[in-house]
């Protein structure tokens, strides 16, 4: 749903359009394929969601951009889903070297259907079944270089996970990454987990239907001593509605739920 809403952004007007990935309809379901070929006239029911992974893409998309363009030569993106980053950014990751980390039935369906970079080093690995302890090294033998910095992306997933597998996580990301290293990853405000409103209901239904109910969520107060306590230091940390009010009109910019956050941290010294 995420991937295919990527590229339904094009239904939007130009002025709340923030990315471009022709490749996200390429994974869609039955399902998702008619509301993909429906999607203009069906605009008015996902435009909340269509704007929101905007605004959420646009904002990591951002940060991968500034840390190749600074010198950046290693990507990891954990948990990476259907995210096709990688084929979007081919010409200005040529110099960086890209590993990604998922589930290896995703990677498998993932192949299949987008173009293979030479840049990326696929890592099979279940987060909740794996001692994610192992992560470093893993990666050290597909060429991972420590030593060098590197950018963690981990978007969409946190909370999704057991509390002890984001924690081992991160520690394993902190581990894993030289000093100066950059951390990007999103979250659910831990409120809207404990008191929900009705749109979240529905959302976290929809989600727990398929098979990935919502249970992890930060509060944001709590998320600089947290990292701290894994060796990571809290740059800024951004709520999707607060940067849609900057990035798009303020008709679509009210669309997205404030209960969505992005947190950007540094491996520290």
């Amino acid at each position: 749903m995420i991937a295919v809403s990527r590229s339904l952004g094009r239904v939007l007007p130009e002025d709340a359009r923030l990315i471009e990935d022709p490749f996200g309809e390429r994974f869609a379901t039955p399902v998702l394929r008619f509301i993909a070929n429906n999607a203009r006239w069906l605009a008015p029911v996902i435009e909340s969601t269509l704007v929101t992974v905007q605004v959420r893409t646009h904002l990591i998309d951002e940060a991968l951009l500034g840390f190749v363009e600074h010198g950046g030569a290693q990507v990891l993106v954990l948990g990476a889903g259907f995210d096709a980053r990688a084929a979007r950014f081919a010409a200005r990751l040529r110099d960086a070297q890209v590993f990604e980390v998922d589930h290896p039935a995703t990677q498998r369906r993932k192949r299949e259907r987008l173009p293979d970079p030479q840049r990326v080093r696929y890592l099979p690995w279940d987060f909740e079944a794996s001692p994610v302890a192992g992560l470093p090294s893993a990666l050290a033998a597909l060429g991972h270089d420590p030593a060098r910095p590197t950018l963690t992306i981990w978007e969409g997933v946190t909370m999704y996970l057991s509390e002890p597998a984001v924690d081992a996580t991160a520690r394993a990301v902190a581990a894993l990454s030289s000093p100066g290293s950059r951390f990007v990853f999103t979250y659910v405000e831990r409120a809207a987990l404990e008191r929900p409103r009705f749109a979240y209901r529905l959302a976290a239904r929809l989600v727990a239907w398929v098979g990935e109910p919502m249970r992890f969520g930060f509060s944001p107060a709590e998320l600089p001593t947290w990292l701290a306590a894994r060796g990571l230091t809290l740059d800024h940390d951004v709520g999707f509605r607060d940067a849609a009010e900057l990035l798009v009109p303020a008709r679509y910019a009210s669309l997205v739920a404030r209960s969505m956050r992005v947190a950007f941290a540094t491996r520290a010294a």
